[in-house]
């Protein structure tokens, strides 16, 4: 069965209304620090964030001299990327598009996927999107893709997950598949007195699964680290996986 993904349902203002006290600065200039170091950056370097959102890595990283392209499939989220940059006097260029199917080839020197944007599809669609970041990248590249780390989420797995802001709710009823490793979700808004139900699923992996699907797009080697910027480990509760050219 195909995985169920309404991504128009899923990634709306909701989504963003929900996630802000998760979202804060902090969490973002944490984020923004990792992923500088993952990458090895440094001022002058092409960047392509892959579901970049609403531009909350990207346009941190625009501050710091990275040159940045960002694509997403959500024009809303596009619409406050390109503002907040505005605002903030960078320059982003932010395209809306497929990360399945990139226009580029050879040209960035880092491609960041972040915050759990990778696994909506199905498998053959998911290595297809690590082909894609392989052929965009410059020789010598590297790929960060972030997410969660699939040995530590089986220890604490909670079937439901309630968020409250206000008087509204967020209810996420999950259930763990074993046969596809998809975490599939019943997703409940509760809003302005209005409700809405829709579902998903993610897929995910190990560190050791994700690493050899990066090698078998042609990487030569994949890594994986904790949230703190060291060598994964059962404690971490999410991973990046960064691949080189």
């Amino acid at each position: 069965m195909k995985p169920t993904f309404d991504r128009e349902a899923a990634f709306d203002d909701d989504y963003l209304y929900f996630y802000a006290e998760l979202l804060t600065p902090e969490r973002t200039a944490a984020d923004v620090e990792l992923v500088w170091k993952l990458l090895e950056l440094e001022p002058g370097l092409e960047l392509l964030d892959l579901a970049c959102g609403h531009g909350r890595i990207a346009n941190s990283l625009a501050d710091r001299g990275v040159h940045v392209t960002g694509l997403d499939a959500t024009p809303s989220f596009l619409d406050l990327a390109r503002n907040d940059a505005a605002a903030r006097g960078v320059e982003v260029e932010y395209v809306e598009g497929d990360m399945r199917s990139l226009p580029w080839r050879e040209r960035f020197d880092r491609v960041l996927n972040w915050f759990t944007s990778f696994g909506y599809f199905e498998d053959d669609e998911n290595r297809g999107v690590l082909a894609e970041a392989y052929k965009a990248l410059k020789p010598d590249g590297l790929l960060a893709v972030e997410t969660l780390n699939r040995d530590r989420l089986l220890q604490v797995y909670e079937d439901e997950i309630v968020t409250e802001r206000d008087a509204d709710q967020m209810i996420d009823r999950h259930r763990f598949d074993l046969q596809t490793s998809r975490s599939h979700d019943e997703r409940t808004i509760i809003r302005g007195g209005k409700k809405r139900t829709f579902e998903f699923s993610v897929r995910t992996l190990t560190a050791a699964e994700l690493r050899a699907w990066m090698l078998d797009a042609g990487f030569g080697e994949a890594r994986a680290f904790g949230e703190d910027g060291e060598p994964l480990t059962l404690e971490h509760r999410r991973m990046t996986v960064v691949g080189r050219k």
